[in-house]
Parts: C-alpha cells; structure tokens; sequence
C-alpha cells in the first residue's frame, strides 16, 4: 500500500518465540493514520500474539517496532507513554468490579495522564453516549450484560486519547446475541478515521468495515491488500479456502425410526453459534418439508449451511438416487413465500432441493 504519510507504526522483521515455538515470523508492515486494519486467519496463527507485541504485552523476541517514529522494542522505553498511544481493547472486560462504570473510565486518565477530574468526568459521559452507555454512568459491572461491558471497555480506552486502538477479538467472549451491539461501535468509530488493528472472526464485518486486511497463517501475513483483494480476488489457496469457508450442520435422516428431536436443539445451537435469527423459521421449514413435502423419502440427508462471507444460510434437502423432484406444485407454491429462494437440482448422489433462507 503507498502513503506518502510518514507510517504511525512500523514493524519491521519482527519474531516472536515461546520456547521452540515460532509464533510470529519474520513479520513486517506498516500502519498509516486513519486505516482500519483487520486481521483475520484460523486459530493459533499469532494473531492476538501480533497484537501484544504492538502494545509491548509480549515483547517480541527479535525485530523492531517504531509507534511515531520512536523505536518501542528499544531497551528502557517508557511503557506508560506507550500506552498512552496505544489503546487496547481485549477479549475480556478487565473491568474493576469495585468501580462504577464512570469510575471505570475516569481511573486512568485522572492517574496517568493527570486530566482533572472535572474534565475527566464530562469526557467520560460524552463517550459513554457515545457507545449507547449514557444511563449507566453510577452503576457497577456486575449489573451489566457482557456486551454492555465490552462498550466501557471501548469508552475506556477512548478515554486516553489513543492513536491507535488495538481490538483483541472483542466479540469472541460474547453471547451471540450481543455481538451485533459491540461490533455497531467499532464500525462507528471506524467512521471517525480513528487508527484500529482488529483481529476478528466476523467475516462480513471485516469486509466491510476494513481499508485494508491480513490474513494470517502460519505466524506469517499470507496476503496483506483490501477487502476486496483479499475477500474476492484471494491469491493464496489458504486464504481462498479460509474466507470461502462454509458451516455446517448435518443430519443423515435413515428412516422414520430417526431421533427427530435432536433437530430443533441442533438448528437452535446453530443459529446461536454464528449469531443467526432464523432458528424457528429454519424448523418450521424443516419440519415441513421432512414431515409433509418428502415424508415418503428416506434415506435423506439434512443440512444446515452458513456461508460466513456472503452471509446465505440455507436448507438443503438431499435424496439419495432420486432422479426426479420429490417436490409437486402445491409443496412448491407452499414454501415459495416462506423463503427468498428455492433450488432444485439433480446430483451425483441423487436429488437436491435448497432453500434459501
């Protein structure tokens, strides 16, 4: 990526080992103002471990790291200064349960950067409306849902003044259900052109609010490029096979002797895991087309599919050695307004039919 811009961070041949383990490899790059760095790639590729490095929580065991010009990896570099810069906002809260949320917010700045307390106060609240906090200024953690905690974290950090925030997975230790309202903040802040390195597995949420990608494997930047280079026009096998990826869930229905109860806890979890609000559509449908539709069809296979990039989840219907459509007319105009779109289709193995919910 060109920028005449001097970087505001730069890492150059940066290393990380844990006994014979090699963590990070030979990594280098540079972070310019305003870009909204996401780092993506399977588990235990050094992602969060990155990240730590940049923030000097595990220092590097070779290589360089400059914020500003100013070489942090350098023996005897003031820590507190760094982090005054370099905000970070991690898996979990860190919140102090004995603190009220202002408390939370104002404890540092009031500390570290010797902010009066007055000023500290107003600044705290004007961000706490900013992440949708405002009502919540006097109450303790405890009386909060963990997406409303990863909000004061977010305020938190803001609330030094950063030049860069660094995201550490910040919806991973979160309910499903309250990924969405965490992920809102973050994409408004990407809006205001404040610097953010954020590792994720939220696929769609990194292709859209990025302005640029790395796909990690292997402790190393596979690709570095945009969202649509790296989501669309991948050049490794790797990263074609990471963000192409597609979950699952599957039933192999033999005979009516099957244990259908499993199906409505099995879609449930489903929908539940990847943060989904069709799980009582997806039964309904399930139940129609395996009980009315293609009741006479066994053995027949069930799957539940979500497609992390696109975001299609669907129903697909598999017969083994079917030829033909097990579906008439009438099942046909019945499932047509309960889905945006219906496939059917012949098979290797039989025949197909994919609803699209």
């Amino acid at each position: 990526m060109t920028n005449n811009q001097s970087p505001i961070i730069s890492v150059s041949h940066l290393t990380k080992r844990f006994g014979e383990l090699v963590v990070l490899r030979d990594i280098s790059f540079e972070v310019h103002r305003g870009e909204v760095i996401s780092l993506i790639g399977p588990s235990g590729t050094g992602k969060s471990t990155l990240l730590r490095a940049l923030n000097m929580l595990e220092p590097p065991t070779s290589g360089e790291i400059c914020v500003k010009g100013e070489v942090i990896t350098a023996h005897g570099y003031p820590l507190d200064m760094l982090r005054r810069r370099v905000g970070m906002v991690f898996q979990s809260f860190n919140l102090f349960e004995h603190m009220t949320v202002l408390e939370n917010i104002t404890e540092v700045p009031v500390h570290l950067l010797h902010i009066p307390e007055t000023q500290a106060k107003e600044e705290a609240l004007a961000l706490l409306k900013q992440v949708g906090l405002a009502q919540k200024a006097d109450v303790y953690p405890s009386a909060l849902s963990g997406g409303q905690k990863q909000r004061v974290a977010i305020a938190r950090a803001l609330a030094m003044h950063p030049e860069v925030i660094l995201f550490d997975e910040p919806t991973s230790a979160l309910d499903p259900t309250m990924v969405g309202e965490v992920l809102s903040v973050i994409r408004q802040l990407a809006k205001t052109g404040l610097t953010m390195l954020i590792v994720t597995h939220e696929m769609r949420f990194a292709r859209d609010v990025s302005t640029r990608v790395f796909f990690m494997n292997e402790g190393i930047i596979y690709e570095d490029g945009t969202p649509e280079q790296i989501f669309e026009h991948p050049v490794h096998s790797a990263t074609k096979a990471f963000v192409n990826r597609i979950q699952k869930l599957v039933f192999e229905i033999d005979s009516d002797d099957f244990d259908f109860l499993q199906i409505p806890t099995g879609i449930n979890q489903f929908c539940l895991k990847y943060n989904l609000s069709q799980a009582d559509n997806a039964y309904a449908l399930a139940k129609e087309m395996l009980f009315t539709h293609m009741r006479s069809f066994r053995p027949l296979t069930l799957r539940m599919t979500h497609a992390e990039l696109s975001g299609v989840t669907a129903l697909d219907f598999m017969v083994e050695g079917q030829k033909d459509s097990p579906l008439n007319d009438a099942a046909r105009e019945s499932l047509r307004p309960q889905v945006k779109d219906l496939f059917e289709e012949p098979t290797k193995r039989g025949f197909r039919v994919k609803l699209i919910l």
